[in-house]
């Protein structure tokens, strides 16, 4: 559903089951537009006369921005929905919407949707000439944040091999998890590690394709990199923890732990950071830290994701516009 028949992205949803090469290429792809932001005039016309739609039911600052940075930068024309306060659902308002917004012809949808599996919906749904973007769904996936991590991994460490990697925290409800899983999985890191007391991790924490700790220490001990995930209190339905102080203490970074890591091991977070919760001002600010580059990789990384979506969309097109060219000569 997400490629081309010649195996070009045209929806990009998830990682599971996308190939090594296809990652490759959409890292490559966004090293060459990383340098974009640095110039007088930071735009590229590869998606000009483009509408991309920004479709989003749940709240975001981080992500919402940088993707619309991203379509900017790429010339799109750019349309922004916060429709996270309305009532929207998996049901006819949803397919509504999207009837709709296509038919002010939409070429893109970037979706973020509190319910897993909401974008798959939507791309099922959508005609043919529309791509779907995941922004993050539910606890299930989060494609292009789990990218920009691997591009800041790739940039700091040269590669995959032989890489051991160290999730840490609120596992059990994050969809960036998962996905940065898979991706280190399909890309060759040497080992996923995932850190968490028993209640913040999935019932099916060995099926994810990572080891499992409940210490801390003994987790990051001789550690390539170090994901430190926020604690998502909003998705949180009973009392799992039992205090922010405790989990700090238990589980929070600071520089007496990080020294358990390989000494040169980078520090990384997804953002929004709960200093003091899960990661101490001393190493979100210190010199192992690379979360805010992390940030300008990812406008360059969702820049490749749009612009290798939509170059999939027009191959679709042409070849449907080929085989109805060759019908008629018939």
């Amino acid at each position: 559903m997400q490629l081309t028949d010649d195996g070009k992205l045209r929806h990009f949803l998830s990682l599971e089951h996308l190939s090594r090469p296809l990652l490759e290429d959409i890292l490559d792809t966004a090293a060459g537009f990383v340098d974009v932001g640095g110039r007088a005039i930071k735009k590229v016309p590869l998606l000009r006369g483009k509408t991309v739609v920004n479709l989003f039911f749940e709240s975001s600052t981080r992500t919402r921005s940088t993707f619309e940075l991203a379509a900017k930068r790429l010339s799109a024309d750019v349309l922004t929905l916060d429709i996270a306060k309305s009532a929207t659902s998996k049901g006819e308002t949803l397919l509504d919407t999207l009837r709709n917004l296509e038919a002010m012809a939409a070429d893109m949808f970037v979706v973020r949707h509190q319910d897993s599996g909401a974008p798959f919906f939507i791309a099922e749904q959508v005609t043919p000439r529309v791509a779907v973007i995941n922004a993050g769904d539910g606890r299930h996936a989060h494609p292009t944040q789990a990218m920009l991590d691997m591009y800041t991994i790739r940039h700091y460490k040269g590669g995959f091999e032989g890489l051991k990697v160290a999730i840490v925290g609120d596992i059990l409800h994050s969809r960036v998890a998962r996905s940065q899983i898979h991706a280190l999985n399909i890309l060759g890191a040497e080992e996923v590690r995932v850190i968490a007391p028993r209640t913040l991790l999935p019932a099916d924490a060995d099926a994810l394709g990572a080891t499992v700790f409940t210490d801390m220490v003994q987790g990051i001990e001789d550690v390539d990199v170090v994901i430190m995930l926020r604690l998502q209190k909003e998705r949180m339905d009973s009392a799992l923890l039992p205090s922010e102080g405790e989990f700090f203490r238990l589980y929070g970074l600071t520089n007496e732990k990080l020294c358990h890591a390989k000494p040169d091991a980078i520090v990384m977070h997804p953002g929004p950071i709960n200093r003091g919760v899960e990661i101490a001002s001393e190493v979100a600010d210190g010199p192992r830290s690379v979360i805010l580059n992390q940030v300008t990789f990812g406008i360059a990384v969702r820049m490749a994701v749009m612009s290798m979506a939509i170059s999939g969309q027009e191959s679709l097109a042409a070849a449907q516009a080929a085989r109805e060219e060759s019908g008629h000569g018939h």
